[in-house]
């Protein structure tokens, strides 16, 4: 048999979260206060998701497992939990027909979706919007497993290829996979070594994850059904058919094993398998403690978008007639959609990638009422502007990063690995990305990497800062860890729109720690080549 997921000892140390209460208390008051208002004027549940409740931000992380039919999503779950759950359905036929969500509970129990989307205990009121058809489809699965009280899974269908992805659904599953990747934390993508075939719902359920890329894995299951010479070419064929599929220029992070509690067939990958089973234990095992960013950043995202959304429809009535030809404007607004966005973008200097999507955002604008939209409250605005720029970054210095536990009593002892804010898998990703770029004696230079940066979407003035704190020996080029460092502080500025005045310590590798100086720079920054 495998070795168990977890050992007792060890489910204490890797979930022992930091859930920062206060943050989320920070989160529920600066919602309540400041941004709902604006939604309730301006319909945003109508047009966008519904009004946020107390329990979605004390909700626990979410992991989310998509894949075609057989490829050992259930399975994975078993594994994980060491224990079965209640309504699991294992076989080489398409066995889960619905959504689960398994989630920890004293007594087990199965709770059907209707009931579920009701329960004010449970994050999936909003699941109410589509309709019976989908929740007679859904259920929560409750279970007493020790790693279900920090981690919530959801299990999804097995997708199916051909007619039969449509026949006898009453909803629309791509629709539904997009509103349980928003919320999750982490989203696996599972393959079978013997099935690597993207089936077209497969493929859209893949496309509607764009925007998403940091919560993806990619798990190729069942690796020990195939020798090594050929998991080199199965992995291979995948990474060619994700190529097709995902359009980033970073490449995923992808897990290689068997998670399911039977010996391995082929045990001549076993150290490779143990290695990628332990890297996935770390991932998941910081789901708690990075779960108050990820809801943090899930706010900003919210905020932008009800700003642009309260502009829109304000500016949609001011252009409305007084008396006459209402209907006859209404049309015009919305066939010429486009320029209007064009014009609320100019005249409020908002960035394009805060805008809905314009085809399904003139669909709904039919079903409404221009006259009915609310005029332009530059209060309510103003709140919000207030959260992006002073309330939120508030909040998020109350985030310290993780503090480096003390191994052992030796005060000389060498810094652990873990000891850097950049994880192994995203320096992984980012070092795909640097050997792209066709690096010159370990280094690439600004032009090989502007447009990488450019196309974040971060300014051009804080991506300034960001290359000045990256470039720790001042030569105007990137090793692999300056360029890791770049990337880093790029997606946080992407989320938190701002850049720390100087390098943090934990930023900075530990291989270089030991000559850092103040400032967070290594000493002699300036002359080191």
């Amino acid at each position: 048999m495998q070795s168990s997921a977890f050992g007792m000892d060890d489910r204490d140390k890797l979930y022992a979260p930091e859930l920062y209460p206060e943050v989320v208390a920070g989160m529920k008051k600066l919602y309540k206060e400041k941004l709902r208002p604006a939604e309730e004027m301006y319909k945003f549940d109508e047009f966008h998701s519904p009004f946020l409740r107390d329990v979605d931000f004390d909700a626990k992380p979410m992991v989310l497992l998509l894949g075609q039919y057989s490829t050992g999503k259930t399975s994975f779950i078993e594994y994980i939990l060491e224990r079965k759950f209640p309504g699991q359905r294992i076989g080489p036929e398409p066995t889960t027909d619905r959504f689960i969500a398994v989630m920890h509970g004293e007594e087990e129990r199965i709770i059907p979706g209707n009931a579920v989307a009701v329960d004010a205990d449970k994050p999936f009121h909003a699941l109410n919007t589509f309709g019976t058809g989908f929740l007679s489809k859904f259920e929560a699965s409750e279970c007493n497993a020790p790693i279900l009280e920090h981690i919530t899974f959801v299990d999804t269908p097995g997708v199916l290829s051909g007619e039969k992805q449509r026949i006898g659904r009453n909803y629309d599953f791509v629709q539904v996979c997009e509103w349980f990747a928003e919320r999750a934390d982490l989203i696996l993508l599972l393959f079978d070594a013997h099935k690597l075939d993207i089936s077209d719902e497969f493929k859209r359920a893949i496309e509607i994850l764009k925007g998403q890329d940091d919560k993806i894995r990619v798990v190729l299951n069942k690796a020990d059904m195939i020798s090594p010479q050929q998991l080199m070419r199965v992995y291979g064929a995948l990474m060619w058919s994700l190529g097709k599929v995902v359009k980033t220029p970073e490449v995923m992070r992808v897990y290689i094993g068997s998670f399911w509690n039977k010996p391995y067939q082929n045990d001549e990958n076993k150290a490779l398998f143990l290695a990628e089973q332990n890297d996935l234990l770390r991932d998941l095992r910081t789901l708690p403690r990075n779960s108050a960013v990820r809801k943090i950043n899930e706010l900003v995202k919210r905020c932008r978008s009800a700003k642009v959304h309260a502009l829109l429809l304000s500016h949609f009535k001011k252009k409305m007639p007084a008396i006459f030809y209402k209907q006859s404007a209404q049309e015009a607004i919305i066939k010429n959609l486009l320029n209007e966005f064009k014009e609320v973008k100019r005249q409020y200097r908002l960035p394009p990638g805060d805008f809905p999507d314009i085809k399904k955002f003139g669909e709904q604008l039919k079903d409404h009422d221009f006259d009915s939209f609310a005029k332009l409250n530059e209060s309510l605005i103003k709140k919000i502007d207030d959260m992006l720029s002073v309330d939120i970054p508030r909040l998020m210095q109350q985030i310290a990063p993780p503090q480096q536990l003390e191994v052992d009593n030796n005060p000389f002892a060498e810094p652990g690995p873990d000891d850097w804010q950049i994880l192994g898998y995203e320096k992984e990703q980012y070092d795909a990305t640097f050997l792209t770029l066709n690096p010159v004696n370990g280094k690439v230079t600004g032009a090989a990497c502007k447009q990488i940066f450019l196309d974040s979407g971060v300014s051009a003035g804080l991506l300034r800062r960001i290359w000045d704190l990256a470039d720790m020996d001042k030569d105007g080029r990137l090793d692999c860890f300056e360029f890791a460092i770049a990337m880093h502080l790029t997606n946080q500025a992407k989320e938190t729109g701002t850049v720390p005045d100087s390098l943090p310590e934990g930023l900075i590798p530990p291989s270089l720690r030991a000559e850092a100086g103040t400032g967070g720079q290594p000493a002699g920054a300036a002359t080191r080549k």
